[in-house]
């Protein structure tokens, strides 16, 4: 495999590269690095224990590296994280399951009334590699930092549940533009694979251990091939993702282009504006439908993952689905 031969680090944001990097007690001052820039000084970790050094959350994520974390803070708080790389159907649903679990999970067996409720706080940490932020508002953002809040004003309700998105996608710097620390972690995490060594602008003794650690002439021969392994996966992955937006991207412009069509021919009827309003309307409902009855053949998606790639209800889904099973 010539590519990987002439990378000289290997690409962190693989299920192997991201497990070697920070998934072992040795390494682990460089995930309290990277977790302490994340947290922007609300939070600073002294120490952590990897509660299960590598879990995935379901059957369909095999592969998918999670961490589950209880750290320490400097002022002896105990807190949990979770650290995840995951795909991005229902990610947000996904991501409240797994911090339900986690607090679930702090529950006695027994004597519940003495507990409390004493729960400690929960994070959830997303690396999000090559997919975009559903329905994010800005798409410039590569760090979505979220708690629960009043909708009205905006005053956190309750700051012990939160949520840390990390969009690589949406971070562009060059290394002459890199700001802090935090600025220096996301563009190695971005571009480890392509650079050639440490620049200037990386040299600090946290960043000097990471790139020794990543050089790929390093490996022992049996994780060379693990690790050609999942980066084998991860373009399988981004292959079948891609054809995935593409179908979905033609899909819209051709309800696009329909939908104008239609508003056009029927606002030569009815009225120019109330026709191409109408005939918009209807293009997107139909748009929407050829995007579903491309999908539900392939039999990857559930009904409701299907829902969410095409923003529809899932009884929107079922309609279809039953449509095409009577074969209208």
């Amino acid at each position: 495999m010539s590519e990987l031969k002439q990378s000289k680090y290997i690409d962190i944001t693989t299920d192997y590269g991201f497990k070697k990097i920070f998934g072992s007690d040795t390494n682990k001052d460089l995930l309290i690095a990277f977790l302490n820039e994340l947290f922007r000084g609300r939070k600073i970790i002294a120490d952590l224990y990897y509660n299960k050094n590598e879990h995935v959350g379901d059957t369909e994520d095999v592969g998918t590296v999670i961490f589950d974390l209880t750290c320490t803070a400097d002022n002896g708080e105990r807190f949990i994280i979770e650290v995840q790389r995951t795909a991005q159907v229902n990610l947000k649903k996904r991501m409240l399951y797994y911090s339900s679990k986690l607090i679930a999970d702090q529950a006695p067996k027994g004597n519940r009334r003495a507990w409390n409720y004493a729960i400690s706080e929960v994070y959830i940490i997303v690396l999000m590699d090559g997919f975009r932020m559903p329905d994010a508002v800005e798409e410039n953002y590569f760090l979505h930092d979220i708690c629960l809040c009043y909708r009205d004003h905006g005053k956190i309700f309750y700051d012990d549940l939160g949520f840390i998105y990390i969009e690589l996608v949406n971070f562009v710097k060059a290394e002459a533009e890199l700001d802090n620390d935090l600025d220096r972690w996301l563009y190695i995490l971005k571009n480890m694979s392509s650079l050639k060594g440490l620049s200037k602008y990386l040299r600090k003794p946290i960043f000097e251990k990471l790139f020794q650690l990543a050089e790929y002439s390093k490996l022992k021969p049996e994780e060379r091939e693990m690790y050609n392994i999942s980066l084998r996966n991860k373009w399988d992955a981004e292959s079948i993702r891609s054809s995935q937006e593409e179908l979905l991207k033609r899909a819209r412009e051709k309800a696009m282009a329909e939908g104008k069509a239609k508003g056009r021919a029927e606002g030569r009827v009815e009225g120019k504006a109330e026709g191409k309003a109408e005939g918009k309307a209807e293009g997107r409902v139909e748009g929407k439908a050829e995007i579903i009855k491309k999908l539900l053949p392939l039999n990857k998606f559930s009904i409701s993952d299907i829902a969410e790639l095409a923003n529809v209800t899932v009884e929107f889904v079922k309609q279809i689905e039953t449509e095409m099973s009577k074969g209208k």
